[in-house]
């Protein structure tokens, strides 16, 4: 596969990485502004310049044992079983010109979906009062809008990033639901990356760290602590077409839930999760390509959170870059990179 068509193909590799939606369940759950994964491979990567749109269905089981309790929907719960099926869509904007010697972008994501969530039991409620048994709540509505900002650098096959993102609460969102696709309280969130990238191997390594401040919930009377969060992927480029390679995260609280919500105490939570990815990159005529991906996480060592697996099916389309010949095998450079 020549330097061209492997540039082709991260483009929209890095679409999917910047454009991924935050959450389906109230942040006192036990569940973060972050949604862990949300960076992969080729994260620090410049893509073409021009706009671009993602379409994004993700699917999420997780659970917790009758011995783990959370705080949602204004109760104490034990046994907590939760799906969720989204759909996030929206645009980006990639500059041409250059933002201090780098390639800066913007985006805004609209998130909706079906999440639903069951309890076995309800310790405490509001008022003092005590429920048990099993109770269930599900809810078909639109999320949170969440804008994001980038800016890469590329030099050689070495590539930098950072990013500001967050969430603006307009979602469905009712302290007394078991689920939501709301946060009901606002978020930002920032933080850095690297990707190694060599097109002439086809190989690419990423890394991606940020740090979440949570605003307070005054529904729930709730602050979550400050989130820490770790992203990376690793893939292997084997054609013009095809992209194989590995996904991993780990999340870890840093500082203690607050608020007179927060009956559990600090409450920090936790979560790794690993899993495969695989792409699919064609064009579409008219200057356009489309890239299709597939990746999915296992999650283990969790903590003060519910934890099983999710799966993300994207489907980006954007712009090609223009045809370029390949520089020097010396210079390590591919099209459309900041040297």
């Amino acid at each position: 596969m020549v330097v061209r068509e492997r540039w082709r193909f991260s483009t929209a590799l890095v679409l999917v990485a910047m454009l991924l939606p935050s959450r389906s369940h109230a942040d006192d759950g036990g569940i973060s502004f972050w949604l862990p994964g949300l960076f992969g491979s080729m994260a620090a990567v410049p893509v073409t310049p021009g706009p671009s749109f993602t379409t994004l269905y993700y699917h999420s089981s997780v659970s917790a044992g009758g011995g783990k309790s959370f705080v949602l929907g204004g109760h104490v719960v034990a046994g907590v079983n939760a799906n969720a099926d989204l759909l996030a869509f929206g645009p980006t904007y990639t500059f041409a010109e250059s933002v201090l010697g780098g390639q800066a972008a913007i985006s805004l994501l609209g998130v909706g979906g079906h999440p639903q969530a069951t309890i076995n039991a309800t310790l405490s409620g509001p008022m003092g009062h005590t429920i048990s048994g099993s109770r269930s709540d599900a809810i078909t509505a639109f999320g949170d809008m969440l804008p994001e900002a980038t800016l890469k650098w590329n030099r050689g096959v070495n590539n930098f990033l950072t990013y500001l993102t967050g969430d603006i609460p307009v979602g469905s969102y009712d302290v007394t639901r078991l689920a939501n696709t709301g946060l009901g309280h606002g978020a930002i969130d920032g933080g850095g990356g690297y990707s190694y990238f060599n097109p002439a191997s086809g190989n690419e390594a990423s890394i991606t760290l940020g740090l979440t401040y949570n605003f307070r919930n005054d529904a729930a009377n709730y602050q979550n602590g400050v989130d820490l969060h770790l992203d990376w992927g690793t893939s292997h480029f084997f054609s013009n077409h095809v992209q194989l390679g590995l996904v991993g995260y780990f999340y870890n609280q840093i500082s203690p839930d607050t608020g007179a919500g927060a009956t559990l105490g600090s409450f920090e939570s936790r979560v790794g999760g690993v899993g495969p990815q695989v792409g699919y990159a064609f064009p579409i005529g008219n200057g356009a390509q489309v890239y299709v991906s597939v990746k999915g996480y296992k999650e283990f060592a969790a903590k003060n959170r519910p934890s099983g697996w999710n799966v993300w099916l994207a489907f980006v389309i954007s712009r090609a870059p223009p045809p370029r010949p390949p520089p020097p095998a010396t210079q390590g450079l591919y099209p459309g990179g900041h040297s």
